[in-house]
C-alpha cells in the first residue's frame, strides 16, 4: 500500500550510526526529515548529505531532526562519511540508517514488497530509493518528493516547504506558489471573513476565494 499525505509514517527499528533507534521514539515532540539514498559512495548522494550535515542548524531552528537512510549497511556509512567530508567540508553530524535487508525501504514503498535480492545491488536496482519524507509531531507523512538518480534535491525547497507547513499547522493559513519566509499567505477556506478579520486583523480579498493577509508570528 502505497503513503499518501497524512498516512502515519510506518514506525520501525533500525541500526543507525549513532546506534539503534525506534524512529517514532526517536522523532520525538518535534518534526523529521527522513531523506533516502540508492547507494553508498555515489556521487550525487555525495554532495546531498554534505549539503544537510551543512543545513542542521537550520532545521533544529524549526525543531526537526535530520536523518538519512541507504540500502547499505552502517558500517559503510562510517567509511563514506570520510568521503562526504572530504567533498564537501561538511562532517555528518545526523543519523544514518543501514537498511541492508531493504526492510525500510520496502515499508515506505520505496521498493517493491516483493524485492528480494540483497547482495550484489546497483543504484539502478534502488533509484527508487531517493525519497524525501517530512514527518509531523503527529508521525504523520506531511511531505515527500520523489527525486530521479541524476538530480541533486534542493535541500532549501524542503525548508520552505517545511515552514508553510508548520505554519499551517499553527495558523489557518496556506502559502500561495513561490512563497518564502515573510511574504503575505492565503487565508484557508476553513475560516470565514469575520473570523479572519478577528484572527489577522486585516486581509486584502484579491478574488472571493483568495484572501492574502501578513504572515502571522510563529
Amino acid at each position: 500500500m502505497a503513503l499518501r499525505i497524512n498516512d502515519t509514517a510506518p514506525d520501525f527499528e533500525a541500526d543507525t550510526t549513532e546506534g539503534q533507534i525506534r524512529f517514532h521514539d526517536w522523532i520525538g515532540d518535534g518534526y523529521a526529515v527522513l531523506f533516502s539514498h540508492p547507494k553508498d559512495f555515489t556521487p550525487v548522494c555525495t554532495t546531498e548529505l554534505g549539503m544537510m550535515a551543512g543545513m542542521t542548524g537550520e532545521f533544529a531552528k524549526r525543531n526537526a531532526k535530520i536523518i538519512g537512510i541507504s540500502v547499505d549497511p552502517v558500517d559503510d556509512h562510517h567509511r563514506w562519511k570520510a568521503d562526504i567530508a572530504s567533498l564537501t567540508g561538511n562532517t555528518v553530524n545526523y543519523p544514518m540508517i543501514g537498511d541492508p535487508e531493504m526492510k525500510v525501504a520496502k515499508l515506505y514503498d520505496m521498493l517493491p514488497a516483493s524485492e528480494s535480492k540483497v547482495e550484489g545491488r546497483t543504484p539502478a536496482d534502488n533509484q527508487t530509493v531517493r525519497t524525501v519524507f517530512i514527518v509531523g509531531p503527529d508521525k504523520k507523512v506531511k511531505l515527500y518528493l520523489t527525486y530521479p538518480m541524476t538530480t541533486g534535491r534542493n535541500f532549501d525547497e524542503i525548508l520552505r516547504s517545511l515552514d508553510s507547513i508548520q505554519l499551517t499547522a499553527n495558523h489557518q493559513v496556506a502559502t500561495p506558489a513561490g512563497w518564502k519566509q515573510g511574504e503575505d499567505v492565503i487565508v484557508t477556506a476553513a475560516v470565514s471573513d469575520e473570523e479572519a478579520t478577528k484572527r489577522f486583523g486585516s486581509f486584502d480579498k484579491k478574488l472571493p476565494y483568495v484572501r492574502y493577509t501578513k504572515q502571522p508570528a510563529a
